[in-house]
């Protein structure tokens, strides 16, 4: 089950630099390790190759380049280098984000504006390139990963992040059912408290540097007693992905051990 075998995955936001795993690169490995193939984007090259050396010694297919998914232009070219090298499009992961702290009166309208183009008009581009090619190939599946804090509150002052979130979830549900006729799912994953390289940026932006009381604090607020892990949000991409999902459409799957099932 959950193969993907003759699929050809562009997924954005590939890369983690290091021996650590970003949501991006475990959900490339993921889709590569059930057959396939994969072109990626990220901002940093290294970490995209990386990205595409770990799945090439698996013996998977992979094709990396720098690009801004906030930007037209790049995105365009990132999908035009991808129907280059594989010749077609099965499945969008559309994986930046980014979060900065602030409420309406302490965030400047610059962070705003950029926290938006992140977390949901980078999304909007890739559709806007990638769904005229799903579309001729008759069927697809895109699968943006969101947020639980789309979804509610979960304890840091970050409005530009859950409103984009939010409006990402959004923007899945909406073209899903424009599309759903003509072979196209759109589904979100929300990721609740992940354990991340991305915790060490967040500490310091939110907890004043103080990573491990930061740690202690994120593994108490979920009911299973811990954060879930890059891998959690890859398994539940690739289910959205395979054919097994193909019912699915429109939806967000959440992946956060009870995070917003609790009050706490």
């Amino acid at each position: 089950m959950f193969r993907l075998d003759g699929k050809v995955a562009l997924v954005t936001g590939c890369g983690t630099l290091g021996e650590g795993w970003g949501n991006g690169k475990a959900i490339a490995v993921a889709l590569a390790r059930q057959g396939a193939k994969i072109f990626g984007s990220d901002l940093n090259l290294e970490a995209a190759e990386q990205t595409q050396q770990i799945i090439e010694k698996e013996g998977g297919s992979a094709g990396v380049m720098v690009a801004d998914a906030t930007k037209a232009e790049d995105v365009k070219k990132l999908v035009d280098a991808c129907m280059a090298k594989y010749g077609r499009i099965d499945i969008l992961v559309n994986n930046v984000g980014r979060s900065e702290p602030g409420d309406p009166v302490t965030m400047s309208e610059a962070v705003f504006d950029e926290q938006l183009d992140v977390n949901v008009k980078g999304a909007f581009l890739a559709c806007k390139y990638v769904l005229p090619i799903m579309e001729a190939q008759g069927n697809g599946s895109v699968v943006s990963i969101s947020s639980v804090a789309g979804l509610r509150y979960i304890g840091k002052p970050q409005v530009g992040y859950s409103a984009g979130k939010g409006a990402l979830q959004q923007l899945m549900q909406t073209t899903g059912v424009i599309y759903a006729d003509r072979g196209i799912r759109l589904n979100c994953v929300a990721p609740g408290l992940m354990f991340t390289p991305l915790v060490k940026r967040l500490a310091d932006k939110y907890a004043k540097g103080d990573f491990e009381g930061f740690v202690a604090h994120r593994h108490k607020q979920v009911p299973a007693g811990y954060m879930g892990e890059s891998w959690d949000v890859a398994h539940a991409v690739v289910f959205l992905a395979s054919d097994e999902a193909r019912y699915i459409n429109g939806q967000t799957l959440v992946v956060d051990g009870g995070l917003t099932s609790a009050t706490r």
